[in-house]
Parts: structure tokens; sequence; C-alpha cells
């Protein structure tokens, strides 16, 4: 991908540094407007600063993608329950270890018609910080168990945090992965108010979001519920990631 940012800061950086005539402050103020952006870029997936990530679909009807991260869990039969009842198919971005869990609840995902993709096998607090040959052992030991257990095979890639760096970059591409990220982001993890996390994912919404949940709580099945009643008030239907066979048409 080129990174369109540093070639920005690069102009930058040494338009500054001549009309300043080598100013200190001012290669201070450039670094840390570099290292900002960085950051910025490494923490935000929507921006595609080192990977392009699909966070969208491009389409002309309402119609969104539910996914769920960090499962399977104690919590997701439920979740496959309600979505059962209503006739939704979503996509699971399942992390290894708890696939070795829970191996029936992750069959049963694949056999209700639920995509699945790649959340590394043990989710790592660490993940910015691994090396590329570490990250790219945590996607295939998860592929390893997704194929044991699951009897199948995908392509689709979440990063753990939403968190890119040259590192998982060279990872993605060296194992052929679609990386995924998302437009809502509901924060679910952290907002222990559910009316807010409901809030928060209705208001952001549009044609082609992909949003990012976790089946991982009471509290996230108490706002699918509500939220499955708000898609179908509004008439929106429901895609699964690998439904989106060109990337390219998609942001």
């Amino acid at each position: 991908m080129k990174h369109y940012s540093f070639i920005i800061l690069y102009l930058f950086w040494n338009i500054f540094i001549y009309v300043f005539n080598g100013s200190v402050w001012m290669y201070i103020f450039c670094f840390i407007l570099f290292s900002a952006t960085v950051v910025w870029g490494s923490f935000d997936i929507q921006l595609k600063y080192f990977i392009n990530s699909i966070t969208q679909k491009r389409t002309k009807i309402k119609e969104i993608a539910l996914t769920f991260d960090d499962g399977p869990t104690e919590f997701t039969p439920k979740f496959l329950d309600l979505l059962k009842e209503n006739n939704i198919q979503a996509t699971f971005f399942c992390i290894g270890k708890q696939i070795e869990k829970y191996p029936e609840t992750f069959q049963r995902i694949i056999a209700e018609g639920h995509s699945v993709g790649n959340h590394t096998f043990s989710h790592s607090n660490n993940t910015g910080f691994l090396s590329g040959a570490r990250m790219i052992e945590e996607i295939e030991k998860c592929d390893n168990v997704i194929s044991k257990i699951g009897n199948i095979k995908t392509n689709l890639y979440r990063p753990p945090f939403g968190v890119t760096n040259p590192n998982i970059a060279k990872a993605i591409k060296k194992t052929k992965r679609k990386s995924i990220g998302w437009n809502v982001r509901s924060l679910d993890t952290v907002i222990d108010d559910e009316k807010k996390i409901y809030n928060r994912i209705t208001k952001n919404l549009n044609k082609g979001s992909i949003i990012l949940l976790h089946d991982t709580s009471e509290k996230t099945y108490n706002v699918l519920v509500d939220l499955l009643l708000f898609l179908g008030r509004e008439k929106y239907s429901t895609f699964t990631i690998d439904s989106m066979n060109n990337s390219k048409n998609n942001d």
C-alpha cells in the first residue's frame, strides 16, 4: 500500500526545515506530528494506513453486516439462537484458543450458515509489538484450529483491536489474507450502558456498514435484540463478509 501520508509529511518536513533554517523547535514539532500520525494510523483501521482493510461495502441498498469478535464463548449459543430466530447470517471472527475451548459452538456457527474469520490464536494484548514472524505464527496457528475443528478454510482476517503496523501488514500479505475492519464500532467492551451502545450503532449506520460487536457478554446480547428490531423497522437486510467477493468494489 502506498503511504501517501508518509510522503506528505516528508515534504512538509523539508519545507519547514527550509523555511525555518533548521530550527530545533521545528524539528521537534515535525517529529511529534509525524509520530502522532503513525500512532493514529496504527489504531484506526479505517484510515488504511498500513494495510488496505475492507471497512464498508459499496452498495445502493439498505444492507449491513453484523460481525462478532473474540468468540466463541459461553454467550455465543444465545447469539446464535437469536440470529437463527430472525433468519440472519453473521460473520464471526474467532480466536483459536476459544475455538479449542468451545469446539461444538464453533461447529454450530458453521453449520448454521454463518461466515467465520481468523482473529489470531491468542489475541495477545501485545499484538501491536509482535514481530512479523510471530504474527504469521498467530494467524497460521488459528488457521490450523479452524481447519481441524471446523473442517473449513478462510481467508478473512481481522486484526485484534483493529491495530495495524508494518509487521502486521507484512503478516497479512504473507498469509494472503483479506483484512477486515469496520465503519461502525459499538465499543460494547468498554461502554456499560446498553442504551448508549445501541445509540452509538444506530446513529452511525448507513448503507453497507460493517458493525463491530462481540459475542462475549449478556450486555451485547441485549443490545443485539434491540438492534435486530431496529433493522427490521428500517428495512435493512444483512450480508456476510465472505459474500463481498470483489474487495476492489468495497471501501
